[in-house]
């Protein structure tokens, strides 16, 4: 039996809730914004957050690029993939500069974001503070009156049971000098790439019923004390095996027949291009 879904599909009533949800989340950068997360054919916790902006803002003209963790191939992507090419009908591409909507868990694209192009985030939890206050009406409290020192301890806590900030993802960001804010599951080498981003970042909880943004030009800073700074994963003196690139987030792979260990990009489609001798 042929099942005919709506363009996208929500209901235009569904879509229009989201998109004002996301118009107040853009207005307030860095602000969780609540909005009536709406049942979807994957469960919660798969992505439900992210492809709600997706599909709320996807026109025919777009071009989506779908990624799990720096792949373009994983089951979760492709997926999420085939669910927006059957519902709207548009192209897909493992291309970061070919995109218009980027849908991502846990990796901001290699190629730097241009002015034009929207990032989507998958989001498991929203608030940065849920560490150390479960209270949501409390969370909201201390948003307000921007009373953030228990975010403070929490890193001042790493330093002294570890020697330095020991955050390896969801490192917490000030936002346009107001908001504290988890920035998705992203490894620390990402943090800086949305700084002053040129594109919009958008980031979905699907779960948790959340929306929260950070538009275009927007001061993003992780963070830190000036004794003990911020700093990102370290791939010094390490080039990707298969396209020999560097400077860039890696994985660290174990070769179980030499017994040693290499790196490769742990963004696919940046490698892909590089082997191929594109342009990235």
């Amino acid at each position: 039996m042929q099942i005919d879904y709506n363009y996208a599909f929500f209901d235009e009533g569904s879509k229009r809730e989201i998109r004002r949800a996301t118009l107040k989340a853009i207005a307030i950068p860095g602000y969780q914004v609540p909005f009536a997360s709406r049942e979807m054919p994957i469960g919660r916790g798969w992505g439900t957050g992210g492809l709600q902006l997706t599909l709320s803002l996807v026109g025919k003209d777009d071009v989506v690029k779908v990624i799990d963790q720096g792949s373009d191939e994983s089951v979760n992507a492709v997926n999420i993939k085939k669910l927006i090419e059957k519902t709207t009908g548009i192209s897909t591409t493992d291309e970061t500069s070919e995109a218009t909507i980027i849908q991502s868990r846990h990796r901001i694209p290699e190629v730097p974001l241009k002015d034009g192009q929207i990032m989507v985030l998958q989001v498991p939890l929203p608030e940065p503070l849920r560490f150390y206050e479960p209270s949501e009406f409390e969370t909201k409290k201390l948003h307000a009156e921007k009373e953030y020192s228990g975010a403070w301890l929490m890193l001042f806590e790493q330093i002294m049971k570890y020697g330095n900030l020991a955050t390896d993802a969801d490192h917490p960001v000030m936002v346009d000098d107001r908001y504290v804010m988890a920035p998705s599951p992203i490894p620390r080498f990402d943090n800086s790439k949305m700084n002053y981003s040129e594109a919009l970042i958008l980031l979905g909880a699907g779960r948790e019923k959340k929306i929260y943004a950070v538009p275009p030009y927007t001061k993003v800073v992780s963070l830190a004390f000036d004794d003990y700074p911020f700093e990102v994963e370290s791939f010094e003196d390490n080039h990707c095996k298969q396209c020999g690139a560097a400077g860039v987030f890696m994985d660290e792979i174990y070769d179980d027949e030499t017994e040693t260990t290499y790196f490769q990009c742990n963004d696919t489609s940046y490698c892909v291009a590089r082997l191929n001798h594109q342009t990235v």
